[in-house]
Parts: structure tokens; C-alpha cells; sequence
């Protein structure tokens, strides 16, 4: 399904008036302005994103708000702005099932869509963004992956085109670390604590397990590693582990229908909701309202907007909803995953506007979205301006760093709605960049990629 707000008023208006002469019809579109008018003072062409969905199977309970979210603040910006100063915005969704496969035929099949390919991608699973990883370094389209994907893809000198904007899975699992160790009186009270992480056998949840390791060999904390496979509907073998073990804490790293069944294992199995902490990936409202009241006490990480509602909602509901053009029904609006695909939107929206200052106000192609990602600059100021305040932190990113900064809250679920926590959680950077930089380098020998120099691109 391909949109393009307002073309078919345009092209009406232009046959229109090579058939009866430029005064014969004044062809109006919805607003009321002369589709001729327009058409001759709006910049000509399409800005194509792609948006890699899954609205299916086992995951779609978790995907489906967050490509409602996304899609409805690209129709925003058409419904609102006229696009992104005078450019379009066209989409067209790929269902992925949160496959590998069905991802990558995906990314095949969009990336060439329109005169200038696609914008960028948003994969929304790491299995997508490693298997594209490879191909980015060719077709030169920006991969998006705010708090998902490879950890060490902050590096812009080797990861050309990942952008894991506002936080990995790395930084998640060192604010969760440094969490548990305040609560526990200091990091140093970690030693011969348990701390288990139930985690989806996938490389997304495989992935915070080297920085849960390094934290391991600091403080003297006993890690258990606890795989779920695929779809994680089956549980009761980990539990029992749980139960026997009887970790300090249990971290879970869980998606789709797996978050709601570790919840309701751990009440089976008596395990305290207090003393688990999911990744910002485990903590929406279809984790835990399937438990009922058996969620209460539970934890999550929330970054790039928590539940609730600001001026940029109201702006949805004036422009897109009001006008019958949502992508979904009210059911989940204003709900995590639904402000956080909406934020990721928002962002890509924002590095277009961004590489427009260098490029000019036309439709542009991924390698030319590049510079606009790699100098966003979302402050305070521009995201109370966009309707943003309260739903995410500033990100502010370079050549070399392309996350832009992470931090995140605690919020707890009270049984009905989630509770944020006062007090930003930040995690410890000197810990983690050496980390980053040993990966990185390890992935640029193994490819034989020659790293960016920086300075000489930015002088």
C-alpha cells in the first residue's frame, strides 16, 4: 500500500488545464487551495520511506503500535507540514513477520522504490540489521536501530550507515547494572548476588550479554544465562531453573508474546515482579496487561517516549485521525510502542529536514540522508517545538558517534498504567567505549573495511 497525500488534486488540475486553458477550472484540493497554485509553488518529487512492519504471528501485538505509530506521523508531516518543506512523504509497508528472510526480501524490494531509493530502514529486529548490516556498505542506505541492533554500530568510523539513535543494548544493560546496584546500596554490594537474564534466543537478546559479562568480572556478581527459543510461548523449563536458582534479580530480554509468558511464569512460579527488569523492548502495555494483576510490580527500562500523551498527539488526532487516515484504530494511541514508533518517525523525519540544509529542498537519497543523520541535532528547544516534550531526551550526533547520547527511566506497572521513576539513568561510557572500539575493529578486520577518517570528511 502506496500513499502520496494531495498528487491525484495536481494531476487533475494539469490535465484540467491543458485540455480547457489555464482559466477554464480552478481544481481545489481538501484544504480549499487551487491545485494549480500549489502545484506551482511546491517543490516537485517524493521522499520514499520504507517501513519494514510486522502486523502478523507472534509478534504483532508488539508490532502492530509501533507501525501504527510510525505511519501516522509520516502522515502528520503531510496532512500538517505539506511534507518535509514541500517534499512528500511517500511509504509503502513490507510485512516481515520479524523474519530474517522475509526482511531482507523486503529491503530488496523497497530500496529502489521512487527516482531517489529508499530514505532509510528501520528493521525493527536485530536479525534484520545484522543481515543488512553487510549490505549498507553497498547500496548506502541508512540503517535506523534506536535501542536495537549491533551495540557497536555507534562507530561511525566502521558502521558507515547504522544509526542506533538514543541507545543499544550495551548502554540498556549497564543502566539496568548500575540500577540494581543502587538499589542494593552500591555496586559493590553486587558481590555474590544472582542476576539471571531470561533472553530471547536471537541476536537480539544475545546481545547484551558481553557487557553483563564485563560488569560480572567488576563486581563479582554470579550471571545465569537463560535462552527462550523462538516464539517464547514455552517457558516452564526456564522457570524451573528460576525456581531453583532463585536469582537477586531476573533481566528479560524478551519481544512479542515471550515478555507477557515470562510474567505470568513468574507468577507460577512465586518469583517476586519487583525483582524483575525488562529492556525498553519488555516493557509495554501488551507485556503485561495479558498477566492482569499478576504484572503489578513489574519493571521495565522506557526511553524515546514513555505511555502518555502531549501537543504532538493532539496534532495526530487533528490531522490524521479526524480525517479518517490513521493507520489503526484509537486502541494503543498515546501507549509506549505507539509514541515509540512515532518518535523513531519523527527522528527520520528530522535528519531529512537536517541533510536539506546541505543538499538543497528536494527529494534526497540515502547517501545524501547520511549527513543529515550524522549532524541531528534534537534539543531541548526543537523537541518542546515538535510536539515532543517529555518524550524523549536530545540526541545530538556525529561522524564518529552515531547514537547521539543515551539515557532512560524506570517505570513500573501499577496494575493499570506505567509509573516512570523521577531521576535519568546514564550509562557509564568508559566501560563500554573500549568495548565498542575492540568490536568495531574486530568487524572492520574480519570485512576489510577501511575506517572513515572523520576529520578529513567534516573539515
Amino acid at each position: 500500500m502506496r500513499h502520496q497525500v494531495g498528487v491525484k488534486y495536481t494531476v487533475l488540475a494539469a490535465l484540467l488545464a491543458a485540455v480547457f486553458g489555464s482559466t477554464a477550472l480552478q481544481a481545489q484540493d481538501k484544504a480549499g487551495v487551487p491545485a494549480q497554485k500549489k502545484a506551482a509553488s511546491a517543490p516537485a518529487g517524493e521522499q520514499f520511506f520504507p517501513v519494514l512492519s510486522y502486523r502478523t504471528g507472534a509478534y504483532a501485538p508488539n508490532g502492530v503500535p509501533f507501525a501504527n505509530g510510525y505511519v501516522d506521523y509520516l502522515k502528520l508531516v503531510n496532512a500538517r507540514d505539506g511534507g518535509i518543506n514541500g517534499i512528500k512523504i511517500t511509504f509503502e509497508e513490507c510485512e516481515t513477520g520479524y523474519a530474517t528472510d522475509r526482511g531482507v526480501e523486503c529491503y530488496e524490494r523497497l530500496k529502489g522504490k521512487s527516482p531517489t531509493g529508499a530514505t532509510l530502514f528501520h528493521p525493527l529486529s536485530t536479525g534484520i540489521t545484522f543481515a543488512l548490516t553487510d549490505k549498507s556498505f553497498t547500496d548506502k542506505i541508512p540503517i535506523i536501530t534506536p535501542g536495537y541492533g549491533r551495540a557497536d554500530s555507534m562507530d561511525g568510523t566502521v558502521f558507515a550507515w547504522n544509526f542506533p539513535l538514543g541507545g543499544t543494548y550495551w548502554t540498556s544493560s549497564d543502566m539496568l547494572v548500575q540500577h540494581i546496584g543502587k538499589k542494593e546500596g552500591g555496586l559493590d554490594k553486587l558481590k555474590g548476588k544472582k542476576i539471571a537474564l531470561v533472553y530471547h534466543d536471537s541476536p537480539y537478546g544475545k546481545e547484551p550479554i558481553p557487557l553483563l559479562q564485563e560488569r560480572q568480572k567488576m563486581h563479582g556478581f554470579e550471571l545465569l544465562l537463560l535462552p527462550v527459543t523462538h516464539p517464547g510461548v514455552e517457558q516452564k523449563a526456564t522457570w524451573l531453573q528460576i525456581r531453583q536458582q532463585r536469582p537477586d534479580y531476573v533481566l528479560l530480554w524478551g519481544w512479542g508474546v515471550m515478555n507477557s509468558t515470562s510474567i505470568k511464569e513468574a507468577v507460577a512460579t512465586g518469583y517476586p515482579r519487583e525483582k524483575m527488569y525488562g529492556v525498553w523492548w519488555s516493557g509495554a502495555e501488551p507485556d503485561v496487561t495479558p498477566a492482569g494483576e499478576g504484572a503489578k510490580g513489574y519493571n521495565a527500562l522506557t526511553f524515546l517516549a514513555p505511555a502518555g500523551q502531549g501537543a504532538v498527539h493532539k496534532d495526530i488526532l487533528k490531522f490524521v485521525h479526524a480525517k479518517g487516515e490513521a493507520a489503526g484504530n484509537k486502541e494503543g494511541f498515546g501507549e509506549v510502542l505507539y509514541n515509540r514508533g512515532m518518535t523513531n518517525a519523527m527522528m527520520s523525519v528530522e535528519a531529512v529536514k537536517r541533510a536539506q540544509i546541505r543538499y538543497g529542498k528536494k527529494p534526497l537519497k540515502g547517501e545524501e540522508v547520511r549527513w543529515g543523520l550524522e549532524n541531528l541535532a534534537i534539543d531541548a528547544a526543537a523537541i518542546k517545538r515538535l510536539g515532543f516534550e517529555g518524550f524523549m531526551a536530545p540526541i545530538s550526533t556525529s561522524c564518529v558517534d552515531h547514537e547521539g547520547g543515551s539515557a532512560a527511566q524506570i517505570h513500573t506497572w501499577d496494575g493499570s498504567k506505567w509509573v516512570v521513576e523521577p531521576g535519568m539513568l546514564q550509562p557509564d561510557m568508559s566501560i563500554i567505549k573500549p568495548m565498542i572500539r575492540a568490536s568495531a575493529e574486530k568487524y572492520a578486520a574480519e570485512k576489510k573495511i577501511v575506517k572513515r577518517d572523520c576529520a578529513k570528511e567534516t573539515s
